[in-house]
């Protein structure tokens, strides 16, 4: 079915008004289908004319317009509507299908219990899947829901619900939505409410999750009530849609998403076992972000979807602004660099790089392409350079002006701009061409004489100022912190040429700016002895970002990266830094850019530095020692090779006090012993008898691909192409398991016949889910000259979305990158 073209919404914004919407959804008629009746209530500026209406059902029973029946109206997944009036009401009665790859109604069992939940998730053009709408972000209308479900079922949607009969549920009426923000989710619900500053509050997750989610729910009200008012303070306007619910869901593709009043988010969110202060700092970070939406994003929403940062750049600057100033957590920051600007900087190298802002979106489908590191942690960063050109003070005032002169409408970034320009009282134009409307990171490097140098991308030229620091640290101490303002190709930095020949010197250490720092050779050498000993944590996690960058770049020795761990990592204080680099080290760094001679040695010199961390956790005391003590454990769970340890760990035997009884930690460590081909059938059938939940279902897909056998690759293959029950995180699990295999003749068949897999999943998984399907498929773990061959037959096809193939796109360059890096250093 096509996309809506932004030419097509254009002509139709142009045309018609929406009024009013009226859904009502019929959820009790089993696991497949349910009912969907909508009226829509419109004007046409134009009577006479005609214009479409999106809808894509199961079976489409009627269709009224201004009381007239249509007949063979539905054409490629549109109602064609003509002669309009200038007042039209619309009906519309239909079957719907539930999804099973996270889009439209998604409809998911839980093996805990055998119940079912349903939620919606309208994101970026499933809601025609759900109700007859003109589906554009524009055409914004208040919605009146109503839901027949289950008599055991509770249900939640953007406006508060009440229960007018066993299984009849009716939601308020509520502001002007985009159909994209419409939700209803619904399912015999564990529920924790509280009300704070007049606004009710609730917290939700399935019923077998109820024990964590009671034990973790104050954390989160507390963490919502703090960024409720810190909002309120900063916007000036109060929380705009009434209630307030945070419901964790199951097989949900992103991390959440920010529906006014019933904001969703993935349920592994709820931890079933031990958490480290970097997860749970990165849920208090989701839900700032997604409470930061109400306002950017929800009560002002874009115009178009090339206006997607407006959405998604802002809310990623303000909950980690949020998490510093409010939350008490300034290691947010850290997070931020070690975590998003890394996954930002990425898909800048990337062919598929675009502007923050601006970038083309021809239709809806397109734009999915664009929600990456560059509309997040690019876009966050520009912020912080704004903020840094026109000081906050004028940041803010402009913000104010924004939401309220586009308040229950929409707005672009000409209108951000303008907001901007009048609070600091300058022309932005010039800035904005540089920092959002032109792609490419500049590149920054200072000489151990002074001089800073910016390099801009030859193929997207632009002046772009930068206002950083310079800082350097010579046996623990910080020997120089210098404020600058790059305006230029060069500037000096005073103090540099002085410095001892040990220090290290580290460009933007203060990570304000957006740039790809290259750290001097002199630095480089001195990290293996001296990176633990810098006592800033913002300039370890630059060090960090620059040293695995410059890898990517083929500038580094990918076995720098494993010299630098083995020694600075196990005296890492921070978590985010712990989590992130140790997961790329042992995911990317020694898998992929190690000779596969050298990668046993590599990751045993990983599991050596987790076991350095862990005799340092026991040798401390207090939260940061339990900390240290659960990612060394996990950890070692992806690097070890003693199968003895491995398997008293999956028993449950020596482990840290905070992994006992530990579900998600015994499927890591099991899926470590498949990879090495060292789980018995035994083993991995009582370990899914004793975790039968949705969690414990799913990660015993990934063991099973995981296995490093014929059989268990031709089981993984067989499961993806034919199994029609398998969910978008199921599918995703076996294919993150598929290419796991010490022995590449295990997989090497398969490398030419992924476009074939990812054609016959087409049909069934959206374009979102399949697309991380894709990237997960990609046949790059196999770094051989015939691997790029196939890549290059992959993008060639024609079959696959371009969602799908921006996604093999990005792991092909991934794969050229690795090959040069392997041709350099051998």
């Amino acid at each position: 079915m096509p996309s809506l073209t932004h030419d097509e919404a254009l002509s139709r914004a142009a045309l018609v008004a929406v009024e009013a919407m009226e859904v009502d959804l019929d959820l009790d008629r089993g696991p497949e289908v349910f009912g969907s009746r909508t009226t829509i209530t419109f004007t046409c500026r134009r009577p006479g004319e005609s214009t479409v209406v999106d809808l894509r059902p199961q079976a489409l029973h009627s269709v009224r317009l201004n009381g007239r029946e249509l007949q063979d109206v539905l054409v490629d997944g549109r109602l064609r509507l003509a002669d309009l009036a200038a007042d039209n009401v619309l009906e519309v009665e239909a079957t719907m299908s539930y999804g099973h790859d996270g889009q439209g109604l998604h409809r998911s069992s839980d093996p805990a219990d055998g119940e079912d939940y349903v939620y919606g998730h309208l994101f970026l053009d499933a809601a025609p899947r759900v109700f007859a709408c003109f589906d554009q972000p524009d055409l914004k209308a208040p919605y009146t829901v109503g839901v027949r479900a289950p008599e055991h079922w509770s249900v939640l949607g953007n406006g508060g619900a009440t229960q007018v009969a066993p299984g009849r549920w009716e939601l308020a009426r509520t502001a002007p939505l985009a159909t994209y923000f419409v939700t209803v989710c619904a399912g015999p619900w564990a529920s924790v409410t509280a009300e704070h500053d007049g606004v009710p509050l609730g917290i939700h997750a399935r019923r077998s999750l109820e024990r964590p989610l009671r034990e973790q729910a104050e954390h989160m009200l507390a963490t919502t009530r703090t960024c409720l008012d810190h909002y309120h303070r900063l916007f000036g306007i109060r929380y705009p849609f009434g209630e307030y619910h945070q419901v964790f869901v199951p097989e949900f593709n992103a991390g959440a998403m920010e529906n006014p009043g019933c904001v969703t988010f993935r349920d592994a969110y709820v931890f079933r076992g031990a958490a480290s202060p970097d997860q749970v700092l990165e849920r208090d970070n989701t839900i700032a972000h997604e409470m930061a939406h109400m306002w950017f994003g929800d009560l002002v929403t874009m115009r178009w979807w090339d206006d997607l940062w407006l959405n998604e750049s802002f809310a990623e600057y303000m909950a980690y602004r949020t998490s510093a100033e409010a939350l008490g957590a300034p290691q947010s920051w850290v997070s931020f660099g070690i975590v998003r600007k890394l996954w930002g900087y990425a898909a800048e190298r990337a062919p598929s790089t675009h502007p923050v802002a601006g970038s083309p979106a021809p239709d809806a489908l397109s734009a999915l392409q664009n929600f990456d590191g560059i509309s997040y942690a690019k876009g966050a960063s520009v912020l912080r350079q704004l903020i840094a050109h026109i000081g906050d003070e004028a940041f803010l005032a402009g913000v104010r002006d924004y939401l309220r002169g586009h308040a229950y409408g929409n707005g672009e970034l000409a209108e951000f701009l303008a907001a901007m320009a009048a609070a600091a009282g300058e022309d932005l134009g010039p800035w904005a061409g540089a920092w959002l409307r032109t792609a490419g990171a500049d590149r920054l490097e200072l000489t151990r004489t002074g001089t800073l140098t910016r390099r801009t991308p030859e193929e997207h030229p632009a002046d772009r100022p930068h206002t950083l620091d310079v800082a350097a640290f010579d046996h623990g101490r910080e020997a120089l912190r210098e404020d600058v303002v790059l305006t230029g190709e060069r500037a000096e930095v005073p103090g540099v040429a002085g410095l001892p020949e040990g220090a290290l010197v580290v460009p933007n250490a203060g990570d304000l700016t957006w740039a790809e720092v290259a750290l001097d050779p002199g630095t480089v050498a001195a990290l293996v002895d001296g990176l633990a000993d810098v006592p800033d944590p913002v300039a370890r996690t630059v060090v960090w970002t620059s040293l695995l960058g410059g890898m990517h770049r083929g500038e580094v020795d990918p076995r720098v990266v494993v010299d630098v761990l083995e020694s600075a990592w196990p005296r890492e204080d921070d978590a985010a830094v712990l989590s992130r680099v140790a997961l790329v080290v042992t995911g990317t760094v020694v898998p992929l850019f190690l000779p596969p001679a050298e990668q046993a040695e590599a990751m045993e010199r990983v599991a050596h530095a987790a076991d350095a961390l862990g005799q340092r956790a026991r040798g401390a005391s207090g939260p940061a020692a339990r900390a240290w003590g659960l990612l060394a454990a996990r950890v070692g769970a992806r690097a070890l090779r003693d199968e003895a340890r491995l398997h008293r760990w999956a028993a449950g035997a020596d482990l840290p006090p905070e992994l006992a009884g530990d579900d998600d930690f015994r499927w890591l460590v099991l899926r470590r012993l498949a990879a090495l081909d060292a789980l018995e059938e035994a083993e991995l059938e009582a370990a899914q008898e004793a975790d039968r939940s949705l969690a414990g279902r799913l990660a015993a897909l990934g063991v099973r691909a995981a296995r490093p056998t014929p059989q268990a690759k031709e089981w993984a293959w067989s499961t993806l192409a034919k199994d029609p029950e398998l969910s978008n995180y199921g599918a995703l699990e076996v294919a993150r398991g598929f290419w796991v295999a010490e022995d590449p003749a295990v997989v090497r068949p398969y490398v030419g016949r992924v476009g074939d897999l990812l054609a016959r999943l087409e049909p069934r998984m959206g374009e979102d889910a399949l697309s991380r399907v894709a990237t997960a498929l990609h046949p790059k773990w196999l770094v051989e000259p015939a691997t790029l061959a196939a890549s290059s037959e992959l993008l060639a096809r024609e079959d696959l979305s371009p969602g799908v193939h921006r996604a093999l796109l990005d792991e092909d360059h991934v794969l050229r990158e690795v090959l040069e890096s392997r041709r350099r250093f051998g």
